[in-house]
């Protein structure tokens, strides 16, 4: 991969006023690709433009799952090239429409581009997300930020969740004055508490955040290999089942839960839940995997400075109506989707991204001391233009 200097870049975006951005990713479930615009200052939300998905084909997330836990190697290149093409067959889509929408529609200013990640150990060998920014610029005629999460690990960060930042301009976007949590239920889940009486993001106390555990990794996991399906459906092999709770007992006990926030975790760090249910029958090791996953959610809770006054969920979990009961049942609080209050749990992940790609354009930071525990505010990311430097 080709990175380039941020410092040297930065003059192909423009410094001041609203800038329309579209943010990419592709999450550790491994479904597809999720590209969505932003209209955003870096710090406030002006408005949400189109969306669009493409979901990766059979034999690319098989390749994609055959380089999971790997840091290099044939296997991790040539993941690297598909998610490097996938992203740019759907970005060229988006601005192509975008300009054919007219002047109140244009083409994105900047891309932000998160990339598949491959393996995550902040406290050992780093985190690796790969898919090649430079390229996408170059294909794209469009500055490109990427690699947001390296430059939080080497300041001592977890690197994870990078959301946060973005969580807290919703909240304002939103007008709420009360504390609430998001919680995006992906592969793995994470959790960020926010406080909007604070002015900015970055302020000592205005947002917490960490990964909670397993969410619908190990489910998916556990039905594609059992069943042969990408996922338990509306919760219907859930449905079905008992939770075993000794199995639940176990699980809970891991280190894991002990550790004070903030705190992350690599898609296949809980591997083993899958052992814990390998005798049970479909429905009940599903229904089991289910309220792991939400018994999560409520030990994570505990680490919340207020009760929030809502838990917004993001993410394919909140499709899962056995879940979704589940955390309602274990949480003290209301919990509802997060269309409730008008935003989009498909794309929130890519419209965080969006908004972080101008935040690092802008010179703001990314991460902060409660959101990934990195020693201090850190603006991540690297900054690609077309042609090479300036």
């Amino acid at each position: 991969m080709t990175r380039s200097n941020p410092s040297a870049r930065l003059s192909a975006i423009p410094k001041t006023g609203v800038l329309r951005a579209v943010g990419t990713m592709s999450g550790t479930s491994l479904d597809g690709v999720d590209v969505a615009i932003v209209e955003t200052d870096g710090v406030v939300i002006h408005g949400f433009g189109a969306s669009a998905y493409r979901a990766y084909e059979p034999v690319e997330r098989a390749q994609l799952a055959a380089a999971l836990g790997q840091w290099q190697g044939p296997q991790v290149e040539a993941a690297g090239e598909i998610v490097t093409r996938a992203h740019a067959a759907l970005l060229a889509q988006v601005l192509v429409e975008g300009a054919e929408a007219g002047a109140d529609q244009r083409a994105v200013d900047v891309i932000g581009f998160h990339g598949q990640t491959l393996a995550h150990a902040p406290r050992t060998q780093g985190t690796l997300q790969v898919g090649d920014g430079a390229a996408l610029a170059a294909e794209l005629d469009t500055p490109v930020v990427w690699d947001f999460r390296s430059d939080d690990v080497r300041l001592g960060g977890e690197g994870a969740p990078l959301a946060p930042f973005f969580h807290f301009a919703c909240a304002k976007y939103l007008k709420r004055d009360k504390p609430l949590c998001f919680l995006n239920l992906g592969g793995v889940g994470n959790l960020t508490y926010v406080d909007p009486r604070f002015e900015a993001a970055e302020d000592s106390g205005a947002l917490l955040a960490f990964d909670t555990g397993p969410a619908n990794a190990p489910i998916n996991d556990l039905v594609q290999a059992r069943c042969g399906q990408m996922m338990d459906e509306g919760g219907a092999i859930a449905r079905g089942g008992v939770v075993e709770t000794g199995a639940l007992e176990l699980f809970l006990a891991e280190p894991y839960f002990a550790r004070m926030p903030p705190k992350s975790l690599d898609r296949n760090d809980f591997a083993e839940m899958i052992t814990l249910v390998s005798e049970l029958t479909d429905s009940d090791a599903t229904a089991t995997l289910t309220a792991m996953c939400a018994a999560a959610v409520a030990q994570g809770m505990e680490h919340c400075p207020e009760p929030p006054e809502v838990v917004l969920v993001t993410g394919g979990g909140r499709h899962n109506p056995v879940l979704m009961e589940m955390l309602r049942v274990s949480l003290d609080c209301p919990v509802a989707p997060i269309e409730s209050v008008g935003l989009d749990g498909d794309m929130l992940e890519a419209q965080a991204f969006a908004h972080l790609a101008v935040r690092v354009a802008r010179g703001l930071p990314t991460s902060c001391p409660g959101t990934t525990g990195v020693r201090a505010c850190v603006g991540g990311g690297v900054v690609s233009v077309p042609g090479g430097e300036d």
